[in-house]
């Protein structure tokens, strides 16, 4: 397998990078609210040892109504057209929820797109019949390797097996015509050696698209070395997807996080960039108001039960549109700060230090 330069660009994917950033620009000028993630519970059926929640907090008794949620939903509504928002559920585990159906089916009803993100637990037939009666349009399933890998990873001996289930339930023709989903899986020393053999794997059920991330040092993985890949494997799994998206049996690429130097455009469709705060809301469990589901809930620019959502989208998140504050350590005199923005605002810590950057492991 060829190894791509990560430290260097050629010139014709540098101009294509210098019109990407103009487009940026444009894009974080207007911001345009194209996703809205709903952290609808922090109740969850599994222990993920990479999990990135802040693993101190403990789920209240009482969670968010879904009428609370709906106010806001119709509020994005009476602004911009909601077919152009998908709304996520996310957790926790999103389908603890019994009322996210008649909630979604609420939402489909205004005319909104809405998903879930599932580790697969309870995504059984029934389940699925009734969130596809509710309108669902996108589901994605967490499957991190083999039954040892994943089990592991997830901290049930059931995980596999219902995860698996799920992905074989959404291969089905009819339910494959009616819901843009996907796999995810996350990479780590546990079952990096075996992506070939899992891409096969995938392929054989019916799988179409796949995701691949590596864990962030936040959370339960901030000092679990089981989790964390050495430089040598992230390259490897760079050159793997390169390599699959080649092949073209499978739809496949790297999460949406961290500049990737010469990878840029090899491993995803498109060039990178942090959406938080730029296309993408989140609203928290509490009502706070965020961005995406993996930034710390100190980065919220308000609360649903206070503040007008809408205000906020248009009037706040000046922390993630103009990232020069992200100029310093490593990013200081970095020549490709223009075109990385100093990386995903989840991989910065309360003193908006770097966590750790993309472009550095590959090199």
């Amino acid at each position: 397998m060829s190894h791509l330069k990560s430290d260097h660009i050629g010139w014709r994917k540098r101009a294509a990078l210098e019109i990407f950033r103009l487009q940026r620009e444009t894009l974080v000028k207007n911001h345009p609210l194209k996703a809205l993630f709903w952290e609808c519970t922090l109740r969850c059926n599994l222990n993920c040892i990479h999990c990135g929640s802040d693993c101190k907090k403990v789920a209240a008794k009482s969670e968010m109504p879904v009428a609370d949620f709906l106010k806001v939903a119709q509020e994005i509504r009476e602004s911009v057209n909601p077919n152009n928002v998908l709304i996520i559920f996310t957790g926790g585990e999103a389908l603890i929820r019994e009322d996210i159906d008649s909630c979604g089916l609420e939402l489909y009803k205004m005319g909104f797109p809405w998903g879930v993100v599932t580790n697969g637990m309870l995504l059984d037939q029934k389940r699925l019949n009734s969130l596809m009666e509710s309108g669902i349009h996108t589901l994605t399933v967490s499957l991190d390797g083999f039954e040892p890998e994943h089990n592991k990873m997830r901290g049930d001996i059931r995980s596999f097996a219902n995860a698996e289930r799920a992905v074989k339930l959404l291969c089905h023709p009819e339910v494959s015509s009616e819901i843009l989903w996907d796999v995810v899986t996350c990479v780590t020393p546990m079952n990096i050696n075996y992506l070939d053999s899992f891409k096969e794997y995938l392929i054989s059920m019916g799988v179409k698209r796949w995701r691949l991330f590596t864990v962030f040092p936040v959370g339960r993985a901030a000092n679990d070395k089981r989790v964390k890949l050495e430089s040598a494997d992230f390259r490897t799994l760079m050159d793997f997807i390169a390599q699959t998206r080649v092949e073209g049996r499978i739809e496949c690429s790297y999460g949406c996080e961290g500049f990737l130097g010469g990878y840029e455009a090899e491993v995803r469709d498109n060039f990178y960039m942090c959406n938080a705060g730029v296309t993408v809301s989140g609203i928290l469990s509490d009502g706070s108001i965020g961005a995406c589901p993996s930034i710390r809930a100190e980065l919220s620019q308000g609360n649903i039960y206070k503040d007008s959502f809408m205000d906020v989208w248009n009037n706040r998140y000046e922390k993630f549109r103009n990232r020069e504050w992200a100029k310093k350590g490593v990013c200081e005199k970095c020549a490709h700060f223009r075109y990385c923005q100093g990386n995903g605002m989840h991989l910065r810590d309360n003193d908006d230090n770097l966590l750790f950057c993309h472009l550095h492991r590959l090199s």
